[in-house]
């Protein structure tokens, strides 16, 4: 006889959890499979307590409140929509608000001022991009780091392009002719000067900041090539 029950309270159970997986969604089947399985397992380790099966009873009674208490509501319901829906970083530094789609991996970005304020990084051309990295280099490195990520992501190749033109442009500001891409404006900036500076002025901030940051000293190379930029840019034409 306590087969008999047995039996049917299991043959409703696949019943009702065929019938929900006819019309459930992935989410929904999920949850449904787990409150099946802990129902399952509860009744089934209540005949065999009832048998005098304790110790399979036990194990089976345990496998059934863990799988009913580990999610005792849909995930399709409530908080849980939710959390899935905002699984996405945002960073904001001087010149980018940016957002990182954990699921995807997209990065997306949109400048926040400068000749480009409004637009998003994919609106722009690569070389557009790439200059903007090479300016923020020093000027403003967290946003140059997502530049050099986004490139690298979207644009593999961007560097072996920008060594090929062999300098970026950065699309707006003074123009020097040294063809180094870099405004007059930023060349100060980097080198830690006003308007006025003379041809010594500029030589020795350029000295002294490769002291500090040459590759040979544990610098970087992206910034000693700003400098030596700047440097470039501010002499042309003296």
């Amino acid at each position: 006889m306590q087969f008999f029950l047995l039996g049917i309270i299991a043959l409703l159970l696949v019943l009702w959890a065929l019938n929900r997986f006819a019309v459930a969604n992935p989410a929904q089947l999920a949850w449904h499979l787990r409150i099946t399985g802990g129902l399952a397992a509860l009744a089934a380790g209540g005949v065999l307590a009832l048998r005098g099966l304790v110790g399979y009873a036990i194990w089976l009674i345990g496998a059934g409140v863990w799988m009913l208490m580990g999610n005792v509501r849909p995930a399709w319901l409530g908080q849980g929509a939710g959390q899935r829906a905002s699984q996405t970083s945002r960073v904001t530094t001087d010149h980018l608000d940016a957002e990182l789609d954990h699921a995807s991996g997209a990065l997306h970005a949109e400048i926040r001022k400068g000749p480009h304020a409004g637009r998003r990084l994919d609106e722009l051309r690569p070389a557009e991009v790439a200059a903007l990295w090479q300016e923020w280099q020093f000027t403003d490195p967290p946003s140059a780091q997502i530049l050099e990520t986004w490139l690298d992501r979207a644009h593999p190749t961007w560097r072996d392009d920008a060594a090929r033109r062999g300098g970026t442009s950065n699309g707006g500001g003074s123009r020097a002719g040294s063809g180094t891409g870099m405004s007059r404006e930023t060349a100060l900036e980097i080198l830690g000067l006003g308007p006025g500076a003379s041809e010594d002025d500029i030589r020795r901030a350029h000295r002294e900041l490769m002291m500090k940051v040459h590759p040979d000293r544990g610098g970087s190379h992206a910034l000693a090539a700003q400098i030596n930029s700047a440097k470039e840019t501010l002499l042309d034409g003296r």
